[in-house]
């Protein structure tokens, strides 16, 4: 792609830094610039058509024109557009939305608190992890325990959870206390002949051998997302999570569960913790809380922890904690009105009915020679290429076989996302239709034909 004139690409790569994204790359071939969206499909600036195959960035769960929302938004907006909840101030939305999270929470959960986005909820729950435990004089239990390829943020904090290379290399992370067990992905790192449920076990075993190695008494909390989302959509084996809460409970330490992608019927439940059988002692969520149609994220957390931390505010004054846009009144009101649609379109109901679809669909493409590995539950999946099946061999990653494949499915009008460890994510909105998902399936397939045809050409691997 060669961008000339004042085009909207042209004027882009002038202005406008751009995240995940190869910057030396994007100043030649330049952006591709989305206009407007409608149900599952954006719009280019040349009026082609996609299937936002990854529900714009694992959150568009409503699509893209749900007059619903933005109605919402303006009826706020000129009520009270702007308001604050420091100094013990409050509005009705902001109370409304607490309420009925703490009532659809998985497990019982006693407060909430607002921020602005993934990054932010697991930032603060981490300050809050800390404030507990000075709170209970126990000023030594801080470390937080993440995993290799989660996905919990970017600020410098969740960024540090985060167990990624990119985000960690040359930004001088993680941060101290911030500590990483090892990956639960029985395809990419169970040892020859190793049963799901022997790996899950040595998972479990790695992981309490850390907390003891670390200290119990320095070990504050473990954080996970029920499935690892931008880590590959990595599917934990059966009974990892089962092993793993017994390991937390054992030695006292707090269970974080990240729903930020997984939350909201996702996984074919209200939460990826149902579908799991997780039990948080704190929660965070995002993205589909509005259906990313404004900024908004929540931590609830449970009234053991509560409790300490107002013994612990009052003896130093106040929580010294918040953003000026928590609880915002207008993104507040959008996060209602969003609850209130899925509850109306029966969207758990749906995810159920057009997910096994999905999957199905997906799962064909298994004897694929370049598939190795499909999982999938409800509207989300991963799709893992290889460059032979039996030995398992990957390809490099100087050889950008992911990245070609996600660029020939946009050419076929489906948006999705190379990730890493040559990983596929797939996870519409979750109002797609079966015809639509059909669709999305038959684009796929001609991407990944088109893949085999250039691994073919160029010799990177024997494609049958």
């Amino acid at each position: 792609m060669t961008v000339r004139g004042n085009s909207l690409s042209s004027r882009d790569i002038a202005s406008f830094l751009h995240p995940y994204t190869n910057l030396k790359i994007h100043e030649t071939e330049g952006p591709l610039v989305m206009t407007r969206g409608e149900g599952v499909y954006v719009y280019d600036e040349a009026g082609k058509q996609y299937i936002e195959g990854l529900a714009s960035l694992w959150c568009a769960a409503l699509g893209f024109n749900q007059e619903r929302l933005i109605e919402a938004a303006v009826r706020q907006m000129r009520k009270l557009p702007t308001y604050h909840v420091f100094a013990a101030k409050s509005h009705e939305p902001g109370i409304e939305l607490a309420e009925r999270l703490l009532a659809l929470s998985p497990v019982p959960m006693s407060k909430a608190f607002f921020a602005n986005s993934g990054s932010e909820a697991n930032d603060t729950a981490i300050k809050l992890v800390w404030y507990y435990n000075n709170a209970l004089g126990r000023t030594k239990k801080k470390k937080i325990i993440s995993r290799i390829r989660a996905y919990h943020g970017v600020t410098i904090a969740s960024a540090s959870l985060t167990g990624l290379p990119a985000n960690h290399r040359d930004f001088d992370l993680p941060i101290a206390n911030i500590i990483h067990t090892e990956c639960p992905h029985h395809y990419n790192f169970a040892q020859p002949g190793e049963s799901e449920e022997a790996f899950a076990t040595r998972m479990a075993e790695a992981l309490e051998q850390l907390i003891l190695k670390e200290g119990p008494d320095t070990v504050a909390a473990f954080i996970a997302e029920p499935i690892m989302g931008a880590g590959g959509v990595l599917i934990p084996p059966a009974s990892y999570f089962a092993k793993v809460q017994a390991i937390l409970k054992k030695y006292d330490i707090l269970f974080i569960v990240d729903e930020v992608i997984c939350g909201f019927f996702r996984t074919g439940n209200m939460w990826g913790s149902q579908t799991f059988n997780l039990k948080p002692d704190i929660l965070t969520m995002a993205k589909a809380l509005s259906a990313a149609y404004v900024p908004v994220s929540a931590v609830l957390i449970t009234e053991e922890i509560y409790r300490a931390m107002v013994k612990q505010s009052e003896k130093i004054g106040l929580f010294g904690h918040g953003y000026t846009y928590s609880a915002h009144p207008v993104s507040a009101a959008v996060a209602l009105e969003t609850l209130k649609i899925y509850e109306e379109l029966d969207t758990l109901g749906h995810v159920r009915r057009v997910g096994p679809r999905l999957q199905a669909g997906l799962r064909r493409l298994a004897d694929h020679p370049l598939i190795g590995e499909v999982q999938g539950v409800g509207l989300i999946a991963g799709l893992q290429l290889v460059k032979g099946k039996a030995p398992k061999q990957v390809f490099e990653p100087a050889q950008a076989v992911a990245p070609y494949f996600a660029k020939r499915a946009q050419e076929h009008g489906l948006i999705i996302r190379n990730l890493f460890g040559d990983r596929i994510g797939i996870c519409p909105p979750l109002i797609i239709t079966e015809a639509q998902i059909d669709e999305l399936l038959r684009r796929l397939g001609k991407a990944l034909d088109d893949t085999a045809a250039m691994v073919h050409d160029k010799g990177l691997a024997r494609v049958a």
